[in-house]
């Protein structure tokens, strides 16, 4: 089926408490989707950011974001006051999201929260930790001990609660029942809300395409649960850590640090960590991206300690062996598998026999010095086609960056007839549009056609990322029919 859709994060959506929410404007973008006459919104991963801000990194391969908890909608639940929230300063940059206020401010208020919840019926929180058993308390638990200790990484506290001896852990939730608790509280409205929202979009006819990344944090509670999943030693340091190698655009490759997985432990295990992940996020997406696909056919392992990716290694990932018991378990799951970069025969085999669409993006066709793949005349119908995606610059800022060859390439391709840069971005939109590809996301920021200042994230460097967020407004009306218009012209339309 031909459609499409458009990329932003829920924490670029507008608000009035420093990022974006859950709450009204989430509504709206939604309705704005809808007059769009798109089929898809694709979102980043959902759960609570760690170090860094990004949501590639994160406490838990379960848990939401309390960031995204929406607060006027607790003053709704007369959880909060008006004062609770407005006495604040939640940040002066209507475009920017403040990590820092945020995490200085957001969760005093969301104790205030708690406090009052607790006076309110427990009826449906009880179901909810019934039904989330498998993975709440954990998390709960390590959020707990994390904040005990200052925020300190799980390997720095003391060793029984590193190891979690089970006395040691007995203890801790005796004596931290209320701080335990405070952490379930904020999964149950995290979730409460996402699926009111989630529903909301499946009514309006709108698909949720979400984003998983293969690795998990180290500091993490998948990880703390279950180290034996992971290449640790006896003192659960890593062995190994995740990366790629040199390339032409790194000369050192990039130091991930992510530990890398144990795949003969999962393999003992029946995959069950893997089909308690998958299952959780079939649950809260329609359709979900796997990042960095090409990792369960091979992964680069980098020793740990080392400064650079320069030494690591190729190792053999589980391949379709693991994909087939995936789908012996839970059935044929609607994945885009982010299959970037440079890709052996091996990969290209093991997207083949998946049959999951790769991903194209139109950014990467442009280079007049060689043949590429990204050029639309190469795709198949099963692709899923981007001008660039989260880590990429907008069309604008790539536009600004490339050199002349490549623009006047580029150029002539689009067939522009113009050095406008407004009517360059619709050229894009437009080629992309057109192409043969079933699947199409393009980002918010380009159809505002702004430039890098807009770009979600630079891969390889370690601040000012994942902070940007559209000004109120900015989805107009006028915009939602242009880009219908150019919908219902290439046949992707909602049927």
């Amino acid at each position: 089926m031909r459609a499409s859709g458009i990329l932003m994060h829920i924490s670029s959506l507008p608000s009035n408490y420093g990022i974006g929410t859950m709450g009204i404007e989430a509504y709206k973008f939604v309705d704005f989707l809808v007059r769009a006459k798109q089929t898809y919104w694709q979102i980043l991963p959902l759960g609570p950011t760690s170090y860094g801000d990004s949501p590639y990194q994160s406490f838990s391969t379960h848990a939401g974001n309390p960031y995204f908890i929406d607060l006027d909608m607790l003053c709704e639940d007369g959880l909060l006051e008006e004062s609770d929230i407005t006495d604040i300063s939640w940040g002066k940059d209507e475009e920017r999201a403040d990590y820092e206020r945020l995490y200085s401010n957001r969760f005093k208020v969301l104790k205030k929260a708690y406090e009052r919840f607790k006076q309110q019926d427990r009826l449906m929180f009880d179901l909810f930790l019934e039904k989330n058993d498998m993975w709440i308390s954990n998390y709960a638990l390590f959020m707990a001990i994390k904040e005990s200790y200052d925020g300190k990484p799980w390997s720095e506290w003391d060793e029984g609660l590193k190891r979690r001896d089970p006395h040691s852990l007995w203890l801790f939730k005796e004596a931290h029942r209320d701080e335990v608790e405070f952490w379930e509280f904020l999964q149950f409205k995290f979730f409460e809300q996402w699926t009111k929202l989630k529903k909301y979009a499946n009514d309006s006819g709108i698909q949720i395409i979400g984003d998983i990344p293969i690795y998990v944090a180290l500091d993490s509670a998948a990880v703390w649960v279950h180290p034996d999943l992971f290449d640790l030693d006896e003192e659960l340091v890593p062995r190994t850590v995740a990366g790629c190698p040199p390339d032409a655009f790194s000369a050192t490759g990039q130091l991930w640090g992510n530990p890398i997985y144990n795949w003969q432990r999962h393999k003992e295990t029946d995959y069950n960590w893997w089909i308690d992940r998958l299952r959780g996020a079939a649950e809260l997406y329609d359709i979900v991206r796997i990042d960095h696909f090409r990792g369960f056919d091979s992964y680069y392992a980098i020793p740990f300690g080392d400064a650079t990716a320069e030494n690591g290694e190729w190792r053999t990932g589980p391949g379709i062996e693991f994909f087939r018991f995936v789908e012996a378990r839970l059935g044929k799951l609607p994945i885009i598998a982010e299959d970037l970069g440079f890709l052996t025969p091996s990969v290209i085999q093991l997207l083949t026999e998946s049959g999951f669409p790769g991903m194209k993006v139109l950014e990467f066709a442009f280079d007049p010095r060689e043949e590429s793949n990204y050029l639309p005349y190469t795709y198949d119908k099963n692709c899923a086609v981007y001008i660039g995606t989260h880590d990429n610059s907008t069309i604008l800022g790539w536009l600004n960056d490339i050199d002349k060859e490549t623009y006047e390439f580029c150029k002539k391709f689009l067939n522009c007839k113009t050095d406008d840069a407004a009517e360059f971005v619709w050229d894009f939109i437009n080629t992309a549009f057109a192409c043969v590809g079933d699947t199409l996301v393009i980002q918010m920021q380009d159809y505002l056609a702004l430039d890098d200042s807009a770009r979600m994230n630079t891969p390889s460097t370690a601040s000012g990322n994942w902070q940007w967020r559209m000004k109120a407004g900015a989805y107009t009306d006028e915009l939602a029919e242009k880009i219908a218009d150019i919908t219902r012209t290439y046949g992707r339309c909602p049927r």
